[in-house]
């Protein structure tokens, strides 16, 4: 069972969530889903989170969470771990999506451009053309905070 939490750290429930983006969604707010993941001892701690944000006469934005724990076994590679990150959030957004067919959905990529020299640039393209080929537009770092900033804090 998927357990669902706001900004606060309370849990809520999907079906919360999902009425959440549709009364933001008819406010012309947009959503961001990014995750991001994390490596204690034996762990890999993933966490996804649904930020929304530039919704009509609002300021600031919120955000949802969840959290995901594996082997760090089952992630022998940052590949490996990395391409599981964006299949979650795509996988997220394609559920948004059933639910809110009109909502602008922007997929956060946890990842440096192709033109940087961090480790998981070399990778870059690759996940930027995955994420786009399910039809969502992505940004990666610096402009992915709902993956580097919001699903990070929650990874730790």
């Amino acid at each position: 069972m998927e357990r669902w939490f706001n900004g606060s750290g309370q849990m809520i429930t999907y079906e919360k969530i999902i009425e959440s983006i549709k009364q933001h969604s008819a406010l012309n707010g947009s959503v961001y889903i990014g995750t991001d993941s994390h490596l204690v001892k034996r762990d890999c701690i993933f966490s996804t989170a649904i930020c929304l944000h530039g919704a009509n006469n609002h300021r600031g934005g919120k955000y949802y969470f969840k959290k995901m724990k594996f082997k760090k076994s089952k992630f022998p590679t940052l590949l490996e771990r990395i391409t599981s990150e964006v299949q979650n959030s795509v996988q997220i957004a394609m559920e948004v999506l059933e639910f809110c067919p009109s909502v602008d959905i922007e997929i956060h990529l946890d990842i440096s451009s192709s033109d940087k020299k961090e480790a998981t640039s070399r990778f870059s393209d690759m996940l930027i053309c995955y994420a786009q080929s399910t039809g969502f537009s992505c940004s990666v770092k610096p402009n992915a905070f709902a993956a580097s900033s919001v699903a990070d804090k929650h990874t730790k």
